[in-house]
């Protein structure tokens, strides 16, 4: 019989490790991709004197070219930390109960059907 602390496994503390990070990563993502859809919806007001203020030249906004990079650099980080985790289960196809620090929460990978004779895919799943 299972018992209810297998969560509490020093085992799992890589796995747990990972998973903490992985989330961290995910919720960074997300505060990254509010702030590229509001900078690409908000346009500046036109000026009361009717002039319009031109940047120097030569220069150019580059907020937004280091916001998507950005965005590309967290998306292959968060790919890298997904695989990571899925290599650090111990199985494929079921839950495995880690300690995230406020009780026992799940984490595991599941088979995505893919075309035949071509290595599974797998989909982590985190529940926490």
């Amino acid at each position: 019989m299972a018992s209810n602390l297998d969560y509490l496994n020093p085992a799992l503390i890589p796995l747990e490790e990972k998973v903490k990070a992985y989330l961290e990563a995910e919720e960074e993502l997300e505060k990254a991709q509010i702030e590229a859809r509001s900078l690409s919806t908000s346009d500046l007001p036109p000026t009361a004197d009717g002039f319009e203020q031109r940047p120097p030249t030569g220069s150019f906004d580059q907020h937004a070219d280091e916001l998507q990079q950005r965005l590309n650099n967290m998306i292959t980080d968060l790919d890298l930390l997904r695989r990571e985790i899925i290599e650090l289960l111990p199985v494929r196809d079921e839950f495995v109960k880690v300690n995230l620090g406020y009780g026992p929460s799940r984490v595991g990978a599941f088979t995505i059907p893919t075309a035949t004779g071509t290595e599974p895919k797998y989909q982590l799943r985190v529940i926490h």
